[in-house]
């Protein structure tokens, strides 16, 4: 027995000066976070909570604090008619809400993909060497950094079918035989929003990807240049591989916006069928159509929904990236 033990002293070993540093850390960054959580809860659990609540009950916007609970009958009830013919109502049978589900994913996985191998393209010749590359960097992010408002109306009146310049300049350059009404016909509605939320989002995507690329260590290229692998093949086998962490942070986020697309859609084509999306349908029923449960309902499925696509994204990129490192 050694004097220090043998005058009580206790002797720490590293390991336990390691675990009870690490603790200290952790309950540090516990304390840091909660006015974090805090405010996070107050500004966004709370209205969640109560748009939930809200769409079970049928409360009204003359009466938010009077309605009656009525559990899921604003997502499906059925009624049975004298002549044994059960009639089915609610939201998971409106064709309303089903069409604009449709339009939002056709317009969260078109855009999404177009901006993400876009913003790829953009970032890679961002990354290049290049007299003036720095200007180049600043004037690629104008698009986003314009409000969506402003953006929005601009493109109105530049898709405009009387004067707008889109229509001026395919029929000189022969494109088009006469003027199209492109945010007003059902054929072309969508594409002219697809070409406003690309033209847009693009330098983000291109921005979080080329935040990606400058992390790729240049060793590795130069190796690949000395061995003679084609530039292709560079970029399939080394690039793709080192960023992917950079572009799933990308897609996600990018997802997530294009999920909840509403004021992009509301100032081109508000009150068309073809882009309505389940922002938008939801927004009329709360305000316009004062189906304030009901609409409240479609707030809750579209909440679920990105909470289940973000879900099953993350534990997608988990799988793959634990699997690789086994």
């Amino acid at each position: 027995m050694t004097a220090e033990a043998t005058a009580g002293t206790v002797v720490r070993t590293q390991p336990q000066i390691q675990s009870e540093l690490m603790k200290s850390r952790v309950a540090a960054a516990m304390w840091f976070l909660v006015p974090m959580l805090v405010a996070l809860a107050i500004v966004a659990g709370w209205p969640l909570l109560r748009t939930i609540y809200f769409s079970l009950t049928n409360t009204s916007l003359n009466n938010l604090y009077g309605g009656d609970f009525v559990g899921f009958k604003n997502y499906l009830s059925w009624t049975t008619l004298k002549s044994g013919r059960t009639v089915f109502s609610g939201l998971l049978v409106d064709p309303a809400w089903w069409n604009a589900v449709g339009n939002t994913l056709r317009f969260a996985v078109i855009s999404v993909t177009l901006e993400t191998v876009i913003g790829m393209i953009v970032a890679l010749v961002l990354n290049a060497e290049f007299k003036g590359r720095g200007i180049v960097r600043a004037a690629i992010l104008i698009p986003w950094a314009i409000p969506t408002i402003v953006s929005a109306k601009m493109w109105s009146w530049m898709l405009n079918d009387q004067f707008g310049i889109i229509n001026d300049l395919f029929l000189n350059l022969g494109i088009i035989s006469q003027k199209v009404a492109w945010t007003a016909t059902a054929d072309t509605a969508m594409t002219a929003v697809l070409i406003v939320d690309i033209w847009k989002t693009t330098p983000f995507m291109a921005l979080l990807i080329l935040a990606g690329l400058q992390m790729v260590p240049k060793d590795v290229y130069e190796a690949a240049k000395i061995d003679g692998v084609h530039p292709v093949k560079v970029f399939f086998k080394v690039t793709l591989p080192l960023v992917r962490p950079a572009v799933m942070v990308a897609v996600i986020f990018r997802l997530l916006d294009a999920m909840r697309i509403f004021d992009l859609i509301y100032v081109l084509t508000p009150n068309s069928k073809a882009t309505k999306t389940m922002s938008v349908i939801s927004r009329e029923n709360l305000f316009d159509f004062d189906k304030f449960a009901y609409g409240s309902a479609q707030s809750t499925l579209l909440f679920l929904m990105i909470a289940v696509m973000t879900g099953l994204y993350i534990w997608l990129g988990k799988v793959r990236f634990d699997g690789g490192d086994r």
